[in-house]
């Protein structure tokens, strides 16, 4: 009948002529098709349509039933900043929706074009039915892949995907100017009713920005998520007026009020439904059945902007048993291109973007948590939530807009992260110890921050096929490794190798740098495999200064995998040192064995210098040549059974030989200050017979 309609008068007598024989049947279907109408229908559009008005009011009772989870899944130490996760279910475009009680699936019936056609009406039996062009479409997973979901109206600005990496609002937004707002709007206590309440706050909003805002900031700050009702959903009310009665509710509820405030105040707002990335989300999950949760958007300067109260608010504990307030920026008029990081709207077309997402590219992404931009981070090497090894390596790195610190811990321990830092990012080598998946989890915090807590940022599942045997990381090497900003802060500056990793096939290295002219210092060796005790592998160290200048020469007491830690403070700070650079320092040759350098005592001082002999032990029954910078020194001798005094030469160095035929020790003592007194500076051990 659909395709008779769109006939012309001719192309239809032509069609009757053609179709002579079926011409009884076609004469009835004119009959039938101008039949006089029904005098009780003209009502029956109306009947329809608040037909689907009831069934969406029972969807939004109804809405709390499916509900999946709620609030940000917070926490321990590093702070772990997650989001409310809900359920609600609510058409967007007129139709009838069918819900069978036993499956849970949704029939959706809408309009195949926007435009208005004539209906034709048909009256068969008692009663018209009325027959507009309509299609269907199951809903219980949403869209597929290949639909686009509904057209928004012409002008409709849509964004580019993946994120442009400029603003995180569709809007340009000056907190500062929206200070004075926020406060009055955090301030207003109006229960009795939605509408008084919203002209509380617009005495102090003009613009349709701020109205918006003071609605949202009042919203986060005053309506808590109803936990108590998350677990009897049954008793829970997503009406406004309940909502703000009670102060509680649950994602239906938060939107639900959102929109009935906007439209009371004047301003296009509506409520969305679908798929959310927050508390009980597990990476790789396959999101199907009922929406889990609802947001809102609201038409501002002719075009849609996104937002979500509900995870603006606040976040729930682990179990879901209780509510901290903690309100979170990022949410309000969120770039899409952000939005669609953790929020699936059931309707494609309110991604607001101009290439959609797929629920399966959704399923697939990583999840960047809202401390991800807000700490200033930009975007990551790998998109999707699952990475595998190469070669028993996997290998990710973050953009990031200024400085900021990270932490990396998988499976809950830092082990077997290396991360190093750049100026405007990291990058971290991951390398399992055991095949199979891995749960890689990455912190961060702006490098300025006062916090101590770091904010999770990124959750990583880890695929191994094969585990790297050749690459040890030191348990107690601290992140990050290799000079940065960070260790330039703090103040080694210049330090070279500027490389993370030192290879030496001898077992020597060198490490040179600058410091401030304020700071204090010193460096430690560090080992989970080496038997010498951590006061001797000290010893393997020797430090070198010339001003700001320092030179550290390392000599490894044996093969194997070494933390190299310069620990450094302000000399006018009373605290406590901490860890400005770390070098990790490899080793394979397994006939290295390199003493100790030589014992130092308090009266060796910065300025001195030692060049021979390094080797803290010293072979027995030997001449060995001493030389030696001391500024200051009148006079510098060697004893080893009786006294070798040392020459000044004229470039300023103490030299001479000494025997070690003479006992088991060799020290090194100086006079000076015009005093025959001479102090004991460096010591040697000698080789037993």
């Amino acid at each position: 009948m659909a395709f008779h309609d769109g006939l012309s008068r001719t192309q239809q007598i032509l069609l009757a002529i053609f179709c002579f024989p079926l011409l009884p049947f076609y004469l009835c279907y004119l009959c039938f098709a101008t039949s006089e109408e029904d005098k009780g229908q003209p009502d029956s559009l109306d009947q329809v349509e608040e037909g689907a008005v009831q069934q969406s009011n029972r969807q939004r009772r109804l809405a709390a039933r499916a509900e999946e989870g709620t609030g940000q899944e917070i926490n321990e130490n590093p702070r772990i900043t997650g989001q409310a996760v809900e359920t609600h279910n609510e058409d967007h475009l007129p139709g009838v929706t069918y819900e069978p009680k036993q499956n849970q699936i949704t029939v959706e019936i809408h309009p195949r074009h926007s435009t208005s056609r004539s209906k034709k009406k048909f009256s068969f039996r008692k009663g018209i039915q009325v027959f507009p062009e309509w299609t269907g479409k199951d809903n219980e997973g949403f869209q597929d892949d290949g639909e686009k979901g509904s057209k928004l109206s012409k002008g409709q600005v849509l964004y580019d995907y993946p994120w442009d990496k400029s603003s995180l609002k569709t809007i340009p937004v000056d907190l500062t100017q929206f200070k004075e707002l926020d406060a009055y709007a955090s301030k207003v206590n109006v229960r009795n009713s939605v509408a008084n309440l919203v002209s509380a706050l617009l005495q102090k909003a003009h613009s349709d920005l701020e109205k918006v805002r003071a609605i949202w900031m009042w919203i986060c700050r005053h309506i808590e998520y109803d936990v108590e009702g998350y677990h009897n959903l049954d008793k829970v009310s997503c009406e406004a007026a309940d909502v703000l009665r009670s102060g509680k509710g649950i994602c239906a509820g938060y939107s639900g009020l959102f929109e009935e405030m906007c439209s009371i105040a004047g301003i296009q707002c509506k409520t969305l439904s679908g798929y959310a990335k927050g508390a009980g989300y597990k990476l790789g999950k396959v999101f199907k059945g009922a929406s889990n949760h609802a947001w809102n958007v609201v038409h501002l300067d002719g075009s849609w902007h996104l937002l979500d109260s509900t995870w603006g608010s606040g976040y729930v504990d682990d179990g879901k048993k209780s509510f901290t307030f903690r309100y979170n920026e990022f949410y309000f008029l969120t770039h899409p291109a952000l939005f669609i990081n953790d929020h699936f709207p059931e309707d494609h077309s309110w991604q607001l973007l101009k290439r959609t997402l797929s629920l399966q590219q959704f399923e697939r992404d990583v999840w960047y948590k809202p401390a991800f931009y807000s700490v200033g981070l930009i975007g990551t090497s790998t998109a999707t939530s699952v990475i595998e090894t190469e070669n028993g390596k996997a290998t990710v790195s973050i953009e990031s807009r200024s400085p900021t610190l990270f932490l990396c811990n998988l499976n809950g321990a830092k082990e077997q992260c290396f991360m190093t830092l750049q100026r405007n990012g990291m990058t971290v080598e991951v390398y399992p110890q055991e095949v199979g998946t891995h749960s890689l989890d990455i912190f961060a915090k702006p490098s300025k921050s006062k916090e101590e807590d770091y904010s999770h940022v990124l959750n990583y599942s880890l695929v191994c096929r094969s585990v790297d045997k050749s690459f040890h990381l030191p348990k107690a090497l601290i992140y990050p490794v290799g000079p940065s900003w960070s260790s330039e802060e703090k103040g080694i500056l210049e330090a070279l190798p500027d490389s993370p990793i030192i290879h030496t096939d001898d077992g020597r290295c060198v490490v040179t740098f600058t410091r401030t002219s304020d700071l204090d210092f010193f460096a430690t060796l560090d080992s989970d495999t080496s038997r010498t005790p951590e006061a001797v592998r000290r010893r393997h160290i020797w430090t070198t200064r010339w001003g700001t200048k320092v030179e550290l020469k390392v000599h490894l007491p044996h093969a194997g995998a070494f933390a190299l830690h310069i620990w450094a403070k302000k000399a006018s700070d009373p605290g406590s040192s901490h860890c400005a650079l770390s070098y990790l320092i490899s080793c394979p040759n397994k006939k290295v064995t390199w003493p100790v350098f030589p014992q130092s005592y308090t009266n060796w001082e910065d300025a001195f210098e030692l060049v021979a002999p390094l080797a803290g032990v010293l072979p027995a029954n030997r001449d060995v040549t001493f030389k030696l910078k001391l500024p200051g020194a009148d006079g510098v001798s060697v004893e080893c059974g009786k006294s070798r005094p040392l020459r000044l030469s004229e470039d300023g160095f103490w030299e001479g030989t000494c025997s070690t035929s003479g006992g088991s020790t060799v020290t090194v003592r100086m006079a000076k200050g015009g005093s025959n007194t001479f102090w004991s500076l460096l010591e040697y051990k000698v080789e037993s017979h």
